[in-house]
């Protein structure tokens, strides 16, 4: 997959670094393994962080710059990476969804980035675009329905919108028959050794729960 940043990101984010990782995987309904991790991780998150501390993570911190940026309010529309750990900071338990889907939340919540996490055989075309929607721009999150997505950064493909950092697009969404994954890492922090690391993370998570070799890693800014 190409992946282009527009002008229009470069112009609020000039330092924005991304990394795509794409792999061959299995998915599962659940894995005890990876839910242990979740779990664990969300004991630490409770006593080191509060829901102020979580806004002042660089990753955190950064994303909602560019949707201040780009004419967003991020405590209303919230970065999922934001999003996750206030919930677990608030004592609820993530939703479990499945294998694929699960592994990209720990890695979110590990490093604070908003991950994509994309069927990439529902992809049109080979190229993604990152840029900024547009009013009007007709847009189905993930268990949200229509989404107004005017002032969120916004990855198209040749059909339109499928990623922001707040929701992905039901369109390309991974579900239990996914084989093959396409994950976005947004370093809107311009962070490319901690974005290296969240790229190398999801990598492994893949590797020990869902028979994957790992796949490639892509760099793009």
């Amino acid at each position: 997959m190409n992946i282009i940043v527009s002008q229009e990101i470069e112009t609020v984010c000039p330092g924005f670094v991304g990394a795509a990782v794409e792999a061959r995987a299995e998915n599962t309904p659940h894995s005890d393994g990876l839910w242990a991790e979740i779990d664990a991780l969300s004991e630490r998150l409770r006593r080191e962080l509060t829901p102020d501390a979580v806004k002042r993570l660089p990753a955190v911190e950064a994303t909602r710059r560019v949707y201040r940026a780009c004419g967003k309010d991020p405590s209303r529309y919230r970065p999922s990476g934001e999003a996750l750990m206030r919930r677990v900071l608030q004592g609820k338990p993530l939703y479990q969804i499945d294998t694929l889907v699960d592994l990209v939340n720990l890695a979110s919540m590990a490093f604070g980035y908003s991950i994509g996490g994309f069927d990439a055989d529902k992809m049109a075309g080979d190229t993604l675009t990152l840029g900024i929607g547009r009013d009007g721009e007709p847009y189905e999150g993930i268990g949200r329905g229509p989404l107004n997505i005017a002032g969120l950064p916004v990855y198209r493909d040749a059909i339109g919108g499928v990623g922001t950092p707040t929701s992905d697009h039901e369109r390309t969404k991974m579900t239990i028959d996914t084989r093959h994954v396409l994950f976005l890492v947004n370093g809107y922090d311009g962070d490319r050794t901690r974005v290296g690391q969240t790229a190398a993370y999801l990598q492994d998570l893949l590797r020990r729960y869902a028979a994957s070799d790992g796949g490639t890693v892509t760099f793009y800014e």
